[in-house]
């Protein structure tokens, strides 16, 4: 469940409780008449279940709560009610299956602005990508794919698309762009580095490599594959199983074709580099496009549940 605190102005406190009491899977509900200072007004409290959370935020925002007072949202982790229970009873579907757009903006937007931390990140993915091409290891390939933090714009570039905020889109494509962008120029710099010490070779880049040399070159398995990695990744923020990134972040070869094709014209290999850039645009394209059409989707079946959400009937 979710735990609601509002800070409401005075004179819509009570379109605000009758709202939560008219919400399907609502409970708990506490008013503290001139508790708050800062927006001066009356606090309330309330636990909803998921699957409702978003109905509930959507009328809030109606009443201007969120402009004129406060919204704050926190999950719950252990909740010993059986008010509660029959709350979670009464909203339909699933609470893994519920989608809170808001919640969703927030965190899209916090992992998509571009910040020293993440193209620190980013460079040191690629960096560490760069010595697994080179020594054809699929470990550090793996490690790499881990340590990237693409995926928080990918999905910024997917919530902007269907809540049509396109501040939110250029900030997570700036954000790809900027990040790749140095990450290459960086991993291009560290490569001439490791050959100037005799760690990197051009027979080591030029050798088969069984193990990568998928990476620069891209085949129709690169796309499905990143079609897959887009619905996963996207499903699991809306669904709030986070743990599920981590299987998305090394399913799909951005990082490491980006590696590649750093160190491809370090050594001025074209053939490599324009294969490793086709590879990432592919990736890149089939993740976006996927969690595009995955929001699409839940956001249609919200719409759906959202009347049902209306028309039912308190317990």
């Amino acid at each position: 469940m979710l735990h609601l605190r509002l800070i409401v102005p005075p004179d819509r406190t009570t379109s605000a409780v009758r709202l939560i009491d008219s919400t399907v899977g609502t409970a708990h509900v506490v008013v503290l008449s001139g508790a708050a200072r800062s927006p001066s007004g009356d606090v309330v409290m309330c636990d909803v279940a998921r699957e409702a959370g978003d109905e509930l935020l959507h009328g809030l925002r109606e009443l201007r709560i969120d402009q004129d007072g406060s919204i704050a949202v926190e999950n719950i982790d252990l909740s010993l009610s059986t008010r509660a229970d029959a709350a979670e009873l009464e909203a339909p579907g699933e609470p893994a299956d519920a989608v809170i757009w808001e919640q969703l903006a927030g965190a899209t937007h916090e992992e998509s602005t571009l910040s020293i931390t993440y193209s620190a990140f980013m460079i040191l993915a690629t960096m560490i990508a760069a010595c697994g091409v080179v020594l054809d290891n699929a470990i550090l390939i793996v490690g790499a794919m881990a340590v990237g933090p693409e995926f928080g714009p990918l999905a910024g570039v997917c919530t902007a698309v269907v809540q049509r905020r396109p501040k939110l889109a250029a900030r997570s494509l700036m954000a790809l762009f900027v990040g790749f962008t140095a990450a290459m120029i960086a991993t291009t710099v560290f490569s001439l580095g490791m050959d100037a010490l005799g760690l990197f070779s051009k027979a080591q880049l030029d050798a088969d490599r069984p193990n990568t040399s998928f990476i620069w070159q891209p085949d129709p398995f690169s796309f499905v594959v990143a079609l897959l990695a887009g619905i996963a990744g996207t499903l699991s923020l809306t669904s709030a199983k986070s743990g599920a990134l981590v299987g998305v972040a090394i399913s799909v070869t951005t990082v490491p074709a980006g590696a590649n094709a750093a160190v491809a014209l370090s050594y001025g290999d074209l053939s490599q580099m324009w294969g490793s850039v086709a590879q990432l645009t592919l990736n890149l394209f089939g993740i976006m496009l996927a969690g595009t059409l995955t929001l699409y989707g839940q956001k249609m079946l919200w719409r759906t549940q959202r009347g049902r959400w209306r028309r039912a009937p308190k317990v």
